[in-house]
Formats: C-alpha cells, sequence, structure tokens
C-alpha cells in the first residue's frame, strides 16, 4: 500500500556493460521488468545504429513466423500453447533459426505454388470437362443455325444447307464457325450486349450454366461458371470474338468437330482429373504435415524471435567507449529494486561467461524521474481510472487508494437498488472467478475486453449498490420489511377501508418509545403518496453532506504533498486559507443540516417543531449577504441556537479573508526569498571584489537577476497563475458543492425510473386470474427483464459511472492531483510478447 499511496522511489543509473555479456545482461532485465532504458543516441536515425543489421534479420524471421501462422490459420489448425517462456536464445543460435525458418517457408511456398499450379491445371480440365459435356448438343444445332443466319444474311439469294462445312448461296461459299469456353457468370449479361454490339447480331450465342461452383487456385473461393459456345461467319467476327472474350477473361477450349474426337477427348480429360484429384489430395497431406510439425513451435519461435528483436533494438540505444569493450547505458530503476537488478546482471555476465563483471552506478540529475505505482490485479482497474486523467507527478500523492473506496460508494448512492446490484454482482463475479480461462480467449470486443479489465471495479460497485440499496430500502423498485413497520394508525377499521388517504401524525406514530428503525427507511414509505416529498429533501442533504466531506478529504490530501516536498510557503498560504474557507462556509453548513435533524422533532413543542425549522439553503444566502431570515409565525426565533447571528458573521468574514491571502501570500513571500537572496550574493560578491577573479566569476553567476530587471515576466506570471488557482478553487468550492447534487438527482431518477417500469410493465402482467394469466405473466417478466437489464443496469449503470468519474477527477483530484508526470515504462519481455502474439494471431 506504501507503493500504491505514492509512486515509487526511482534513481537514474549508468551501466557499463563488456561487450561480449551485454546481450546476456539486457535478456535478463528484459525477462525481470524493472528498467527503462535512455535512448543516448537521438540524433542518430535508426540505419545508423549498431545492431541494425541484427535488427532486420529478426525482422525478417518475424514475417516468416507471420507467413506461417497465416498459412496454419488457413487450415484450421489450433496452435499448441504449452505455456513455455523460452529464453533469448544467444547470437549464435540466430543462425540456426535463421536455416529452420527458411527451410520451412521456402518448403511451404514450393508446396503452394505446386498446389496452385495443380489446382489451376484442375480447374481448366474441370471447365474443359463441363464444356465437352455442355456443347454436345449445341454443336447439332449447327445446321438451324447456319439456315437462320442465311436467312437473315442472303434472303433474296437461293440457299442450300451443307451441313457444318458452310453456305452456297448462288456462287459463294461461306463456312460457319464457333468457339466455345467459360466465363463467370456474373459477366453474362454485359458479355451478351457486347457481342450483340461489336458483331451487331451476326452471331449466336448459347449459354449452359455449370452447376456445381469451381474452386479459384489463387483464393479459395467458389466461382460460379457458365459454358458458351458462340456460332459465327467469317474471319473478321472470329477475331472480334477472341477479343471479347480475352477483355472479359473469358476461357476458350478447342473443342472437336466430329462426335468420335469428342466422345474421345472428354475420356481422356475425365482420366486427367482423376490423376489430378490423386496428385493434389497427396500434395495437401504433405502440406498438412509441414504446418502439423510448424504448430509445435511457433510460439515458442515467436517468442524468441520477438526477444532477440528488443534486445538488440534496446542495445541499439547504447553508446560505445572509445575501446569498442565496452557498452554505456542509462535506465531509470527503482530504488527498492537494485539488489534485484545487480542479481539479474550477475545471471547474464555467467550465461556469456564473460569475466567482467558489470558495473552500476547511480547518478545525479535534475530531470523529474518517471511516475511507476505497483499494483495487482485487482488495483490495476482503480488505477488505469486515475492515469486516464493524468499520470501522477513524481513521488505526489496517488489518489487511488482513496479511488478504491470512494469510487464503488459514490457509484453506489447514485445506483442504490439491492435487486440492480446484485446483477451486477453475479457478472462480475463470473468474470472474476473465471478470469484465467476467459482471459486466455483472445478477442477483439473492445466492449467486453472494458468489463473484464474492470471486472473487480464492477464487484465493487455491485455490493455497494447493494449495501445503499438496503439503506434505501429499494430492490426492484420494492420495500423489505424485515423488522416491521415502526409506524402505526390512530384509526379505526372503518375510517381505513373507507378513506382512500390518511395522515399518520409522526408524533403519535412509533410503537417503540420513538426508538428510529434499525436500519435505513421504513418501509411503510413504499405506501406513502410524499415518498418523493421525503426522499428528496433525504437524499439531497446526504449528498451535500458526501460533496463536503470528499472534498475536504481531498484539500487535506494536499498537505501531505506540502509536507513531503518541503513546501512550508503554500502550507501556509495555500493549504490552511483553503480549509479555513471550505470549514467556515460549507462545512458549517453540513453542520447546521445535523443541528436540524436533532433539534426539530415531531414531540417538541411548536416553537421547535417542523414547521419553526428554518431552511438551510435560506440561512446559508442570509448568511453570506448578511442579512437576517424573515421571522417564521409563531415561532420564537429564526436561529437554530444562541448566537447563530454574531457566529455567522464572524464566520463569512473570517472565510472572505483568506480570499486575499491565498491571492497575494505566496507571491509576496517569493517575491521577498528572491530579493532577500539577491541582496546576500551582492553582499558576498562586495567582499570578493578584492579577491582573485575565479571567486568573483562564480558569484556572478549564481547572482539572480533582480526584482524589477529580467525577472519581471517570471513574477507576473507567478501573480497570475496564483490568481488563477484562486479564482478557482473559491468559485470552485461553490460550483463543485453543487456539482455533488448530482448524487440526489441520479438516485431519485434510478428509483423513480424501476418504479415506473414495474407499474407499466410487471403490474400488466397480473391483469388476468385465469391459467391464461400465468403464461402471459411469463411474457411479461421475459419483457421486463430485458428492460430491466438493458436501461436500468448497463444504461444507468453507465451514466452513474460517468457523473463518479467526473466527481473523482474534477471535484476530488483537483484539490491536490496536479498529474504532470510521465509513466515508468520499463523494459519487459511480457509487456511486448502479448500484444505482438495478438497482433499475430489476428
Amino acid at each position: 500500500m506504501g507503493s500504491l499511496f505514492r509512486s515509487e522511489e526511482m534513481i537514474l543509473c549508468q551501466l557499463f556493460l563488456p561487450s561480449e555479456a551485454a546481450y546476456s545482461c539486457v535478456s535478463e532485465l528484459g525477462e525481470l521488468g524493472l528498467v527503462q532504458f535512455r535512448d543516448l543516441n537521438p540524433d542518430m536515425n535508426v540505419y545508423q545504429r549498431k545492431f541494425v543489421s541484427e535488427v532486420r534479420r529478426c525482422h525478417e524471421m518475424g514475417l516468416k513466423l507471420m507467413y506461417l501462422r497465416k498459412e496454419i490459420s488457413k487450415d484450421g489448425i489450433p496452435v499448441m500453447d504449452t505455456g513455455e517462456n523460452p529464453e533469448a536464445p544467444q547470437p549464435r543460435e540466430m543462425i540456426d533459426l535463421e536455416a529452420i525458418l527458411e527451410k520451412l517457408e521456402n518448403e511451404l511456398r514450393e508446396v503452394n505454388h505446386n498446389a496452385e499450379d495443380l489446382k489451376r491445371i484442375f480447374l481448366e480440365l474441370t471447365e474443359l470437362k463441363h464444356m465437352l459435356r455442355k456443347t454436345q448438343v449445341d454443336q447439332q444445332m449447327g445446321t438451324a443455325v447456319a439456315l437462320k443466319m442465311a436467312d437473315s444474311n442472303w434472303e433474296d439469294e437461293q440457299v442450300t444447307l451443307l451441313g457444318k462445312e458452310g453456305l452456297r448461296t448462288g456462287g459463294h461459299s461461306r463456312s460457319l464457325g464457333f468457339v466455345a469456353g467459360v466465363i463467370v457468370r456474373e459477366k453474362i449479361p454485359k458479355f451478351e450486349t457486347m457481342l450483340w454490339r461489336i458483331c451487331r447480331g451476326n452471331v449466336f450465342l448459347r449459354l449452359a450454366e455449370i452447376e456445381t461452383p469451381l474452386e479459384d487456385p489463387l483464393t479459395g473461393n467458389p466461382v460460379h461458371k457458365s459454358v458458351f459456345i458462340i456460332f459465327f461467319q467469317g474471319d473478321q467476327l472470329k477475331s472480334r470474338i477472341h477479343k471479347i472474350c480475352e477483355g472479359f477473361r473469358a476461357t476458350l477450349y478447342p473443342c472437336p468437330e466430329a462426335p468420335s474426337h469428342h466422345h474421345g477427348m472428354a475420356m481422356g480429360v475425365t482420366t486427367r482429373i482423376e490423376d489430378l484429384n490423386t496428385i493434389l489430395g497427396q500434395t495437401q497431406d504433405h502440406r498438412h504435415r509441414v504446418l502439423v510439425a510448424a504448430t509445435k513451435n511457433i510460439k515458442n519461435w515467436f517468442i524468441k524471435v520477438i526477444k532477440m528483436k528488443a534486445i538488440y533494438h534496446t542495445m541499439n540505444s547504447f553508446n560505445f567507449d572509445v575501446t569498442q569493450k565496452c557498452l554505456i547505458a542509462e535506465c531509470w530503476v527503482p530504488l527498492h529494486d537494485i539488489k534485484i537488478i545487480q542479481s539479474a546482471l550477475h545471471r547474464g555476465t555467467e550465461r556469456s561467461g564473460s569475466s567482467v563483471s558489470p558495473i552500476l552506478n547511480t547518478m545525479n540529475t535534475s530531470e523529474d524521474p518517471p511516475t511507476y505505482n505497483r499494483t495487482n490485479k485487482f488495483t490495476s482497474g482503480f488505477q488505469n481510472l486515475v492515469d486516464a486523467y493524468g499520470i501522477a507527478s513524481y513521488r505526489e500523492i496517488n489518489p487511488t487508494p482513496f479511488t478504491i473506496i470512494s469510487f464503488p460508494f459514490l457509484f453506489a448512492v447514485m445506483f442504490g437498488d439491492l435487486g440492480h446490484g446484485c446483477l451486477m454482482v453475479l457478472f462480475a463475479a463470473f468474470l472474476v472467478l473465471r478470469e484465467k480461462s476467459l482471459a486466455a480467449k483472445k478477442t477483439d470486443n473492445e466492449v467486453w475486453n472494458i468489463f473484464f479489465a474492470g471486472r473487480y471495479i464492477i464487484l465493487l460497485m455491485g455490493l455497494f449498490s447493494m449495501y445503499t440499496g438496503f439503506i434505501y430500502n429499494d430492490i426492484f423498485s420494492k420495500s423489505i420489511n424485515l423488522f416491521g413497520s415502526y409506524w402505526h394508525i390512530n384509526y379505526n377499521q372503518s375510517t381505513v377501508m373507507v378513506n382512500k388517504c390518511l395522515q399518520l401524525n409522526p408524533s403519535l406514530s412509533s410503537n417503540y418509545d420513538q426508538v428510529p428503525y434499525p436500519v435505513g427507511l421504513d418501509p411503510v414509505w413504499q405506501l406513502a403518496l410524499n415518498k418523493i416529498v421525503f426522499l428528496n429533501a433525504y437524499k439531497m442533504k446526504i449528498s451535500i453532506i458526501i460533496g463536503v466531506l470528499h472534498m475536504l478529504s481531498g484539500v487535506s490530501l494536499s498537505l501531505y504533498n506540502y509536507i513531503y516536498f518541503k513546501d512550508r510557503l503554500s502550507i501556509y498560504c495555500d493549504f490552511i486559507p483553503q480549509v479555513i474557507f471550505l470549514t467556515f462556509l460549507f462545512l458549517y453548513m453540513v453542520l447546521l443540516m445535523f443541528i436540524k435533524w436533532v433539534s426539530y422533532g415531531p414531540q417538541n413543542d411548536f416553537p421547535h417543531s417542523p414547521a419553526c425549522a428554518p431552511s438551510i439553503l435560506i440561512t446559508f444566502i442570509n448568511m453570506v449577504l448578511f442579512k437576517d431570515a424573515d421571522e417564521l409565525k409563531n415561532c420564537n426565533t429564526i436561529y437554530m441556537f444562541a448566537g447563530q447571528g454574531a457566529a455567522q458573521k464572524f464566520l463569512v468574514i473570517v472565510a472572505l479573508l483568506c480570499v486575499p491571502i491565498m491571492l497575494l501570500a505566496k507571491p509576496i513571500c517569493i517575491m521577498r526569498q528572491q530579493k532577500d537572496k539577491y541582496v546576500q550574493l551582492a553582499n558576498v560578491h562586495t567582499t570578493t571584489e578584492n579577491g582573485d577573479a575565479g571567486a568573483r566569476r562564480v558569484v556572478q553567476q549564481s547572482l539572480p537577476p533582480p526584482v524589477g530587471g529580467h525577472d519581471e515576466n517570471e513574477i507576473g506570471e507567478l501573480f497570475i497563475h496564483q490568481g488563477i488557482h484562486t479564482i478557482e478553487f473559491v468559485l470552485g468550492s461553490i460550483s463543485h458543492t453543487a456539482s455533488y447534487l448530482r448524487l440526489w438527482a441520479l438516485s431519485l431518477a434510478h428509483a423513480q425510473l424501476s418504479e415506473v417500469l414495474w407499474s407499466m410493465v410487471m403490474t400488466k402482467g397480473m391483469i388476468l386470474n385465469s391459467w391464461i394469466g400465468g403464461v402471459w405473466l411469463c411474457f411479461v417478466f421475459g419483457f421486463w427483464a430485458i428492460l430491466t437489464v438493458g436501461i436500468l443496469v448497463l444504461m444507468e449503470g453507465l451514466s452513474a459511472f460517468l457523473h463518479t468519474l467526473r466527481l473523482h477527477w474534477v471535484e476530488f483530484q483537483s484539490k491536490f492531483y496536479k498529474g504532470l508526470g510521465y509513466a515508468f515504462t520499463p523494459f519487459s519481455f511480457e509487456l511486448i510478447i502479448n500484444p505482438a502474439w495478438n497482433e499475430v494471431e489476428e
């Protein structure tokens, strides 16, 4: 919790690594994941660095692995995950791994290439088989086609048909030709149109669909095609038809004219197809065996390649000494883990067989270190919520420990319902209990990933919602009668049965000597017509109380920051005036609420009854305006306690005096400190005027610019910054207090929406008394359950979550949290491998 309360203390270290041991040492640090290296070659591009060739070789091996993974996925072979985490191979092992991957890639590419050629031949033979089968009948139509074409072209001449050899008209002879082929079915309409226009209707086209889809040899997708045969006359038409077929990527096949040749060719094609089927099956079996063998080791190979690439990429940010025998690195490390890092360096030296040990030195720097908060699977979700606002500045208070409790509690104040909270708990418990199996199932669904990452947040929100729902005595808009009602009526039975609305006297209603209801609200309020009026005042006051205490806790946390950073000036000029301002105005308003609840009860006499209780809001407004409240009729006083008027004036005056203190005190004190420092250094400079020149030069360099000189801009910026901070705090105290009323508004809206949903849906399912009513109630209950989960749990829950997030980011964290740091990003194989493997699987 100490590390979570405040970020880890970080130190900047310098590493001297022997050249022969650098690779192994960096590998051990990558397994550890506690070192953030700095780039010592920022002006050098990637191609000028020392290990660019090794990075390129690792990249090429990664491409080979991605190709193998793609082919494995194409065949639907599951990748075996043994859970092993192999170490990064030594540089000398890179050659062996390259040879293995290159051999596998070449073999697989050769198999794929041969398979594509075989599939292309198989496709052509299959198309030829269908073409021969479909055109056998169409060729017999040549005579009729010739006659038709003769009638259309030479209708004024005598026509003699000579089979398929040609046409004789008078003294002329014209041959009838045809072409046959296969075309994609979707192109047929345009194909027909083009033939008609180019050939001007002087061709005859016959089409026949191929019933079974054919496989594309390149993509493997099914393609629907059709067989066509075109009859024409003349070489000119033949040339045009060939060009059209080429443009539409139609495949033309030779088709014999004689029936005997036609039958023999069909038999030969069928025999060749059967042989190709056998060869394709053997090729596919060989490919499958190669991929299955690669599947057993592909993840281990991938981890090794990624680790090697990460190591060389990290080593590219190191410097070499002049002897080229040592690599120099700079890194941020947690102070608490120095010994663990030294042990890792020692293991790396032993693995490399080097006789020279690496050296780890700490360095002094004025640079702000990175922020590192140790988290686990429970606290990481809440830490991510805080980091989304801004990474904490180095060693400032981390809001996460307080957010773990306050976030689900404020959410539950708005979402208080025992039934809805139970649904959230059941869902979150499912995610928590099966987190290992669910985490192993990688998915691209962002909504699911968000829910799974925030499973512990959802669990706590559900548990707290069940608690506040129990306090509100609200479960699906109904109440639970656990202890019986502490109200009782003073009417007889006939009065109760006749009158629809009766009023209970709170001074006579308790059965147990004015003992309050044990826990939460009395269930009788569920039947009261003024239920919303009572809950309105109750929840509004609760929201103000929670809001003021939440803001005060945020201001109090700023004190820990000031003490840790030894900023005494901010304690006196910022913290104390802020606490006084909040306490004397808003905490006093909260105290008035408790005084009103205690002092004005239904059993008291009239001057102390609720009728004489002054309004808290009117009292606060009159207090700020130095105005007396209007007297109430038949009431003794307008104040709740003796001396209230004078006390309120004193509180307002002191609170207003804190404003100029917050506005001017800090800049004036800083100006005085700079002036005193300048005077002291000037005196020292005067005493050294007769001394040596070196001493005078050192003192002159340490002299700050005098106030009113070059430093006027910085002083002006300081006044402006302090003015903005003061105005933001003063106005924010009012607006932030009002902002907490969203707790009241959303809680009331959630309860009313739940009640409306019950009355509008479930009540309708209870209107039938026969067995039909039972069946009808099942459908109505299903509809009500869907609306409850979809609207009240998901939509209302998301709304309450966003409002809670705003209350923490703006109203709470702004009081003490700057969030101007940058995250600690260590060199860790775990952080590199998992995203890279997920990307490959996608």
